[in-house]
C-alpha cells in the first residue's frame, strides 16, 4: 500500500532489483509504539461495551463478555460484529475510539528521533482504526515517518475482514508490498507485542521482534519461542538489531 486507505489484496508477486538488501519495518501500534495499557485501552473498552449493549440491546455484562470473546476469537471485536450481527462497522470504530487521545497517550521519549534514524521504510500494521492510529502517530511524533498504514478497516482479504493474527493477511501484505519471490532483496520485519501476531508473521516470511515492557535491559533471545527472533523493551534498540535479523522462507 502506497496510499492510505488501500486494502490488502491479491496481486502478482514482484521482486526487488539486484543491490544491497533493504528492510521494511512493520510496526504494531497499541502497546508497541505507545503504552495503550496505561489508560487508552480501558477508555476504549468501556466505549466498546457501551456500544454493544446499546446497539445489540443486551445487558452490559453480556456486552462486555461479547467484546472480549470476539477479540480473543478473531483478533478484533469488529470481526465478531461483522460475522454475527448487523452493525455499522465504521460507526462502531468511530464511536468506540472517540477518546481523548492527547490526555491518555503515554509513550517513551525520542520516538521522532528514532523514526528519523532507523534505516528502512516504516509501515504501520494495526488492528486499530485509521483515524485513531493517525492521531496516535501524530501524538508520538511518527506521523511523518510512517506514512504507509494498514488499519483494521483496510484488512480485508477476498472481501472478508482478516485482521492480525490471520496468516492470510500477512501473506496479502507481502504480496501487496512486493516482498515475495526467491530473489527478493528486501527483508520484512514485524515489531509487535502479541505472540500470535508474531507467530503468523513468521510463518508468512517476516522476521519478528517482540516488544515486551518488562524484560532485562538490552535485546535478548526468546527461549522456547522459535517464531520470535528477538525481544526488546524500547524501540530505540531496533537499530542495533537490524543487521542480525533474518527473515525465514515463507510457509
Amino acid at each position: 500500500m502506497r496510499t492510505r486507505g488501500a486494502a490488502p489484496r491479491a496481486a502478482v508477486c514482484g521482486t526487488s532489483p539486484p543491490g544491497p538488501r533493504r528492510v521494511v519495518w512493520f510496526f504494531d501500534l497499541d502497546d508497541t509504539l505507545h503504552d495503550a495499557s496505561h489508560a487508552m485501552f480501558s477508555a476504549i473498552d468501556v466505549r466498546m461495551t457501551d456500544f454493544l449493549a446499546g446497539h445489540l440491546a443486551i445487558a452490559r455484562g453480556k456486552a462486555d463478555f461479547l467484546r472480549r470473546d470476539y477479540w480473543l476469537r478473531y483478533g478484533a471485536t469488529l470481526v465478531g460484529l461483522a460475522r454475527h450481527h448487523r452493525v455499522d462497522i465504521q460507526r462502531f470504530l468511530d464511536e468506540t475510539h472517540d477518546v481523548d487521545i492527547a490526555a491518555l497517550l503515554r509513550a517513551e521519549r525520542g520516538m521522532e528521533q528514532m523514526g528519523r534514524r532507523l534505516p528502512g521504510r516504516k509501515v504501520l500494521l494495526t488492528n486499530a482504526p485509521a483515524r485513531y492510529a493517525g492521531e496516535v502517530l501524530r501524538g508520538i511524533g511518527l506521523h511523518r515517518h510512517i506514512t504507509t498504514r494498514y488499519a483494521v478497516e483496510h484488512m480485508r482479504v477476498h472481501g472478508h475482514y482478516r485482521p492480525k493474527p490471520a496468516l492470510s493477511l500477512f501473506r496479502a501484505i507481502r504480496i501487496r508490498e512486493q516482498l515475495g519471490g526467491r530473489t527478493a532483496r528486501t527483508r520484512a520485519i514485524l515489531v509487535d507485542d502479541n505472540a500470535a501476531n508474531l507467530k503468523a508473521a513468521r510463518a508468512a516470511g517476516f522476521a519478528t521482534v517482540m516488544f515486551v515492557r518488562r524484560v532485562a535491559a538490552g535485546p535478548d533471545r526468546v527461549r522456547g519461542a522459535g517464531y520470535v527472533a528477538a525481544r526488546i523493551r524500547s524501540v530505540r534498540q531496533l537499530p542495533a538489531l537490524a543487521a542480525s535479523l533474518r527473515a525465514p522462507r515463507p510457509g
